[in-house]
């Protein structure tokens, strides 16, 4: 594979994996905005976040034995064509509860990137280099938490926060056409791969019972989390407590990103040092002394607006090193059926992803506690489950070791 063409594909993976991130960050400086039109509140509005999570939730499933079944390209199509015009939804929505609905299918038609891109990394590159090939996406994906927020607050002051959906839907149709006439087809349709219930969760099954994925997926999902927790509490965190304007809270949200995307970047130098187990066994241990020391500081008052973002910032940097890490370890026991690993994979991120955002709503306070206490109480999860699981990884390898033994 030439270089150009290397790169060509990191640009549009990337660009399929940052789809559903940009159209979660882009309007969160906008909340405030919403919330007037539709004659709600900023709480309300939180409520079109979290039915995107959830759609996206959802739909990841969905799309994973398509992939499987139809080749990676053709449910791409379908999906990008549900985004397109739930975004036009988006955009003429004139009720609350239309915005959540249209947010719900936006959705749908956004995990079929993600979990298309997750599968063809599968697909067109070697096991040994996906950690890379993935902190390279993040690389493209960093665009969104950089450019998103500040592009919306810009857009939602001198427009409207309609305006921001009719953006979004230029991106998509965009991405659209490079998929048809630049990304190639990488797994071919497999007639033999059923989609009646029963096989569908048979698959799903196989995925999960094995000790690597269910491991590496869950801990990665939970240390994911964290970021979550971030991205559904920071407009009320910065905006409501700290009285940021609209425009200051997309470049606090710019300068926090830089944690995540720099710090998936180094993982890149790193991973050509060490294994990804010792990368993520460092990273989560790291998370949760930060995050503890952030909730602790957080009960006493310890922190204003710049010790925040020096908590947020750290904790960031250890979900950026982690994630490429766990998705990584988390699909590298599969081929044939990478689509339904990527799936679940996505949908174990989002699923757990959305329980943390709601989890925010649950904690009254007006300070980053909420935040803080989701981002610990995650960290902590991801450890434990690692712990355990790696036990079960262990006895698997074992296992296998001595049914060589006895086959010799």
């Amino acid at each position: 594979m030439t270089r150009k063409r290397y790169l060509s594909l990191i640009l549009i993976l990337g660009s399929l994996t940052a789809l559903a991130p940009f159209s979660i960050d882009m309007y969160l400086p906008a909340f405030k905005s919403i919330a007037k039109h539709l004659n709600t509140s900023t709480d309300q509005v939180a409520l079109s976040l979290s039915s995107f999570f959830i759609g996206v939730s959802v739909g990841q499933l969905l799309y994973g034995p398509l992939l499987d079944r139809f080749g990676r390209k053709n449910p791409l199509y379908f999906g990008l064509a549900v985004y397109i015009v739930a975004s036009i939804g988006c955009y003429f929505s004139t009720t609350l509860e239309m915005l959540i609905v249209m947010r719900f299918f936006q959705a749908i038609g956004s995990c079929a990137a993600s979990v298309a891109s997750m599968a063809m990394v599968r697909d067109l590159f070697p096991v040994e280099d996906n950690a890379k090939v993935i902190a390279l996406l993040i690389l493209v994906l960093g665009a969104s938490p950089m450019l998103a927020p500040t592009v919306g607050s810009y857009v939602s002051a001198a427009f409207s926060w309609e305006v921001i959906f009719l953006i979004l839907t230029i991106i998509a149709v965009l991405i659209l056409l490079a998929v048809i006439f630049f990304l190639p087809e990488s797994y071919q349709p497999d007639p033999t791969y059923s989609l009646k219930p029963i096989p569908i969760i048979g698959n799903f099954l196989q995925v999960i019972k094995n000790p690597q994925f269910f491991t590496y997926s869950l801990s990665g999902a939970f240390a994911f989390a964290g970021l979550f927790a971030y991205v559904s509490s920071s407009p009320i965190v910065f905006i409501e407590v700290f009285k940021v304007s609209e425009k200051s809270f997309g470049w606090i949200f710019a300068i926090l990103s830089i944690g995540f995307i720099g710090s998936s970047q180094v993982n890149s130098l790193l991973v050509k040092k060490y294994k990804s187990e010792q990368m993520v066994n460092v990273t989560l241990i790291c998370m949760v002394i930060i995050s503890m020391i952030f909730l602790i500081g957080s009960l006493n008052g310890w922190f204003g607006i710049g010790g925040t973002i020096v908590m947020i910032f750290g904790v960031l940097c250890c979900v950026g090193i982690c994630y490429p890490n766990t998705a990584a370890l988390s699909l590298a026991p599969f081929t044939k059926n990478a689509g339904a690993a990527s799936a679940l994979l996505g949908a174990f991120q989002m699923a757990i992803g959305s329980l943390s955002s709601i989890g925010i709503t649950l904690i009254v306070s007006h300070s980053p506690l909420p935040m803080a206490g989701v981002m610990a109480a995650s960290a902590i999860v991801a450890l434990l489950i690692l712990l355990i699981g790696k036990r079960f990884i262990k006895h698997k390898v074992e296992a296998s070791a001595d049914a060589v033994a006895v086959g010799h």
